[in-house]
């Protein structure tokens, strides 16, 4: 491992724990973030904190970021006080989920200063950050991923797909597609057993050992639905976000999203009933809502 410090800006809800895996392997870390309250969790930690970005990459050679939408990881890789100003960094690591022509944009950007563009958005939510089992789909030039794998083994798996900015994108958003459209479809499926008078824990048992399977019966229900926590963390503004994403490039590839179309207006509806900040999980309330039957399990 090197002695050379890495930085993280953006150290919120995923960015947070990840930040806590390279502590514990011994990296020398400095970070920044927006909040004051994420900074200051990270320097208990053992990170340095930094005022800008540009400090980061002043002090890191290789950065990474964990940021909430497209706009933002380009204002804080290629504006004021951006990372692009940075006088050391060399590779700039986006977990961050912003489709691949943000990803595009912000790569051609970074490489007229002579700056690689590691696209790397993760998968596997708040427990995968903090128990370093996330999938990390990346795409870049194989000799900067040869550089970076090891770095990125402490977050989970990584899988190289590609050596273009953007591909990686495209696999996140379409495997985003796919757990949305199962909490949706599976919300209906299971308000409907319910309103026929039939236990959901059973359901549920039923449903796992057979064809209808997916990620939201295995773990979504019954972590967040059934008791009623409605917890699981991941925001319903960051879904929608990444849905639309989805959408919009499907589309510019001629690729036909009728169903995913539907998906995204459920959690369009979802975001205006309950929040941006509502939990992902919250798709099964609206349908709860409107058939008057609730998801849960016998007290």
């Amino acid at each position: 491992m090197s002695a050379e410090p890495v930085g993280f800006v953006g150290v919120g809800r995923m960015g947070g724990p990840m930040t806590q895996r390279l502590l514990k392997a011994g990296y020398r870390l400095c970070v920044y973030d927006v909040s004051r309250d994420a900074m200051a969790e990270a320097e208990r930690g053992g990170a340095a904190v930094l005022a800008s970005p540009a400090a980061v990459a002043d002090a890191a050679e290789t950065v990474f970021l964990s940021l909430p939408n497209p706009n933002i990881v380009q204002a804080v890789a290629t504006g004021t006080q951006g990372l692009i100003e940075g006088k050391r960094v060399k590779r700039v690591v986006d977990f961050s989920t912003i489709g691949p022509r943000t990803a595009k944009i912000v790569a051609e950007s970074l490489g007229g200063r002579d700056i690689a563009y590691i696209d790397a958005p993760v998968s596997g939510g708040l427990k995968g950050a903090r128990e370093g089992t996330l999938a990390v789909m990346v795409s870049c030039p194989k000799p900067v991923y040869a550089h970076v794998e090891d770095i990125l083994k402490t977050f989970g798996k990584p899988f190289h797909l590609g050596e273009g900015a953007g591909q990686a994108q495209v696999m996140k958003l379409a495997n985003n597609l796919l757990a949305a459209a199962a909490m949706a479809v599976s919300s209906e499926a299971m308000v409907m057993g319910v309103k026929a008078g039939l236990d959901p824990k059973v359901m549920l048992d039923v449903i796992n050992s057979s064809t209808g399977r997916n990620s939201a019966t295995q773990d979504k229900f019954p972590r967040s639905v059934l008791p009623g926590t409605f917890d699981f963390g991941f925001a319903i503004g960051l879904s929608y976000k990444d849905v639309r994403l989805c959408i919009d490039e499907a589309e510019s590839m001629g690729v036909p999203m009728v169903v995913g179309a539907a998906v995204r207006q459920m959690l369009a509806v979802t975001q205006a009933l309950y929040g941006a900040d509502s939990d992902f999980t919250s798709i099964c309330r609206v349908i709860e809502t409107w058939a008057d039957a609730e998801v849960r399990s016998p007290r």
